[in-house]
């Protein structure tokens, strides 16, 4: 299964935020809306990451200042991403690789959706119970 296919038939409508946004607005659209990441745009174009350790990071590195600060001063740059065509495995060895938990997906340098790891790990589990109950099943028919 691929990136694409899973995130097809989704709401195209991904929250994001931009590089002028005040880092203490960009908080508080993670704790309203419970999320981990936000894309940052500039623009049509992907410009950063912002996410909760870079709250963190800005907080040790400035203090209390850094929610003063804009996004594009304090978002990971540049972002890692994905393509359509990606394996969910490729994705989530990416993840792993990286220590990210969010992926935006890109064709042509646009984005057309955002996953999580917790979107990528929830689609094997149901595939890892699918292929187990398919081998019950056929177990008790052989």
């Amino acid at each position: 299964m691929t990136v694409g296919r899973l995130i097809q038939g989704r709401d195209t409508a991904v929250l994001t935020c931009s590089t002028q946004t005040l880092v203490r607005e960009a908080a508080g659209m993670l704790a309203e809306r419970r999320i981990g990441a936000l894309p940052v745009m500039e623009g049509e174009a992907l410009a950063g990451m912002f996410s909760e350790r870079d709250v963190i990071y800005g907080l040790s590195q400035h203090g209390p200042e850094v929610l003063a600060k804009i996004v594009g001063e304090v978002m990971t740059a540049p972002a890692v991403s994905v393509e359509p065509d990606t394996t969910v495995l490729q994705a989530l060895s990416l993840m792993t690789r990286r220590r990210i938990r969010h992926l935006p997906v890109l064709t042509g340098g646009k984005m057309i959706g955002f996953v999580s790891i917790g979107d990528l790990v929830k689609h094997r589990i149901d595939q890892i119970q699918s292929e187990a109950e398919a081998m019950r099943t056929y177990i008790q028919m052989a």
